[in-house]
């Protein structure tokens, strides 16, 4: 995964520079050209190291210093200045700065001071912290920037947007932050927005009163009042219709909700987790979500990685999975070689953490032995050979798509066809499979006549 820099400097020709010498170098780059703006990206994002100017245009970058030493204590930061003197570099070191850079920059000179730096504090870039309650699976480096990011989402009240594959966890995440969380003693509400019929959406989600009946009247809470004073997680928040966008982004803003037939507004606390598997930019641009709502449910953006690229946990999650799977199905113990570890390790995932598991399971019930070894672990993934073929050809797209299909065809042979036995299978709603068996041109009644 590639690194991220942060730069702030006030000389657009200097950000220029530098972000053209970083980036040949593989790194990734932001630029600010002002405090303000590098303060609240690094409320969003903790980048690997911050280049930062010693004055940018009036402002000191002694103060900023300060302010993102705030945020992130251990954040490797360095000092950039075109007039720097001794008892400056002294003043920044003794701030939290890591080195001190002088200009006019000397490319040789930037490239290794970064790469020291990063050395420096490869081993300790996530402070110390322990989470109350934690079930993620996963000791790389990307999972544990994850429950960091969960351990600091969850000392607050702030909305945060989970971004993901399907299958890398996202409703896992979403109920860490709330079991860590001051609210983890209130209700905890799950609502998935594309698996409740559209006619339905609005009563479910805000509840619906019926006042005809003068002497008692007929109330059904929603989702989001059984959530009162806890934690609400819309997943697939990208499929809610923009009809229900509009009246959810209006109660997120005036923590009120009117039900449908209500004449009253009705007051409530609830905290609220979204997540979506979808383009959300290219949602935006195609007018099929709002922006307004997007920028309210992301105060705290949380991207999850794909499983390829933290495959050092999957010895872990195999070990995890097929243990699972022999309980759950009562089978005699089963272990993996080392060879069918590595054949493992090295395939794509490209149904992530989901996919992993339910290969696993198939496994374990289908090996006569108590071995698996390579081959079988190939002959289980040789259903999502084309899959890999355009990964290798660069056409991800078509090939999640192609995977899925071929994953959800699967799971339905070995459910002989049943919708309803499919869907528990997969872990999705019946309805929500439907929709997913039309988009993508899978006919039941074909593969039951074949």
């Amino acid at each position: 995964m590639q690194k991220l820099i942060y730069i702030l400097d006030d000389e657009k020709e200097i950000r220029k520079s530098l972000r053209v010498i970083l980036e040949d170098e593989d790194y990734s780059v932001e630029d600010f050209a002002n405090g303000k703006a590098l303060l609240k990206a690094l409320a969003k994002e903790r980048p690997s190291l911050v280049l930062l100017d010693v004055w940018v245009g009036k402002e000191d970058g002694l103060t900023i210093l300060d302010e993102c030493k705030k945020l992130y204590s251990s954040l490797p930061i360095v000092m950039i200045s075109g007039h720097g003197t001794i008892e400056l570099a002294v003043s920044a070191t003794k701030k939290g700065a890591i080195d001190f850079l002088e200009k006019p920059l000397s490319i040789e000179k930037v490239i290794h001071t970064i790469e020291s730096a990063l050395e420096k504090t490869k081993d300790n870039e996530i402070p110390e912290f322990q989470l109350e309650v934690d079930e993620i699976l996963g000791e790389s480096s990307s999972i544990k920037r994850v429950k960091f990011a969960i351990f600091q989402a969850a000392q607050t009240n702030a909305r945060v947007f989970i971004f993901g594959e399907n299958g890398t966890g996202k409703e896992l995440t979403a109920r860490a932050i709330h079991q860590n969380s001051k609210r983890k003693n209130e209700p905890y509400i799950e609502f998935n927005c594309a698996a409740v019929p559209e006619e339905i959406l609005e009563q479910e989600l805000f509840g619906i009163e019926n006042t005809s009946n003068l002497e008692v009247s007929e109330v059904k809470i929603g989702k989001w009042e059984s959530a009162q004073n806890g934690t609400l997680f819309l997943d697939e928040v990208c499929d809610l219709p923009l009809s229900i966008q509009s009246k959810v982004l209006k109660v997120i803003l005036e923590q009120k909700l009117e039900r449908i037939g209500g004449k009253e507004p009705i007051s409530v606390d609830v905290r609220i987790l979204a997540a979506t598997n979808s383009n959300v930019e290219e949602a935006i641009r195609e007018g099929r979500f709002r922006e307004d709502l997007y920028y309210a449910l992301s105060v705290i953006p949380l991207e999850l990685p794909p499983l390829r690229e933290r495959n050092l946990d999957i010895p872990l999650l195999a070990e995890y999975y097929l243990n699972k799977s022999i309980l759950k199905n009562n089978l005699t113990p089963k272990t993996i070689d080392r060879e069918g570890l590595d054949a493992l390790t090295n395939h794509f995932w490209p149904g992530n953490v989901r996919e992993l598991g339910n290969i696993l399971e198939r496994l374990s019930i289908l090996v006569p032995g108590d071995i698996i070894r390579a081959k079988d672990v190939k002959e289980a993934l040789h259903g999502f050979k084309k899959a890999n073929e355009m990964v290798a050809r660069g056409d991800l797209k078509h090939a999640k798509e192609e995977f899925e299909r071929q994953y959800i065809i699967k799971t339905l042979q070995i459910c002989e066809g049943n919708v309803t036995r499919t869907s528990k299978a997969l872990g999705i709603e019946r309805t929500h499979l439907y929709r997913k068996l039309r988009s993508l041109n899978i006919s039941v009644e074909q593969l039951n006549e074949g």
